[in-house]
C-alpha cells in the first residue's frame, strides 16, 4: 500500500480553502452584483456542485466500492459509468464548484483566485496518489479509462 500525500479528508480541505476565501473577503473590496444575477449565479453553481457530489457518491454506492478517498487501495471496482463517464473526479469538481459559489456569495473577486489553488492542491496531494493506487489495482483498465475521461471535466 502506498500512502497518500494528503492525510486530510477532501471535504475538510475544501472547508479550509473556503475559510481562506472568507479571510480574503474581509481584507478586500467587494463587488456588488445585481441581486437577481447574484442569486441566479449562486443557485446555478451550487446546484451543479451538489449534483456532481451526490452523483459521485451514488455511483460509488451502486458499485459497492469505497467512497473513502484516503484509502484508494481498498477500491473493489473501477467506477467508469454514470457521472464517472464525464469526470474522473466529480466529487472534487463539486467541491471546486462549491468554492466558486462561495466566492459569488462573498462578492469578492479576489476569492476566486483560491479555486485554482484548491484544484492544484487536489491534483498534487489527492488525485495523483489516488491514480497511482488505482493504476496498481486496475492496470490497463484504469489506463484506458484515464485516456477516455478527463480528470475534472
Amino acid at each position: 500500500m502506498q500512502a497518500l500525500e494528503n492525510k486530510i479528508p477532501p471535504p475538510l480541505i475544501a472547508a479550509l480553502f473556503g475559510l481562506a476565501m472568507w479571510g480574503i473577503s474581509l481584507l478586500s473590496l467587494s463587488v456588488e452584483l445585481n441581486i437577481t444575477l447574484r442569486v441566479t449565479l449562486l443557485a446555478t453553481i451550487l446546484a451543479s456542485a451538489l449534483f456532481f457530489c451526490i452523483a459521485g457518491v451514488v455511483s460509488f454506492k451502486q458499485a459497492a466500492t469505497t467512497v473513502n478517498p484516503l484509502k484508494p487501495d481498498t477500491a473493489s471496482s473501477l467506477v467508469n459509468s454514470g457521472i464517472y463517464s464525464i469526470s474522473r473526479n466529480p466529487m472534487y469538481l463539486g467541491f471546486a464548484l462549491m468554492l466558486t459559489a462561495w466566492a459569488v456569495y462573498l462578492s469578492s473577486p479576489w476569492t476566486l483566485l483560491v479555486v485554482p489553488g484548491f484544484i492544484l492542491y487536489m491534483n498534487r496531494f489527492q488525485i495523483l496518489p489516488e491514480e497511482r493506487a488505482l493504476g496498481k489495482i486496475f492496470g490497463s483498465e484504469f489506463t484506458r479509462y484515464q485516456a477516455k475521461v478527463r480528470r475534472w471535466l
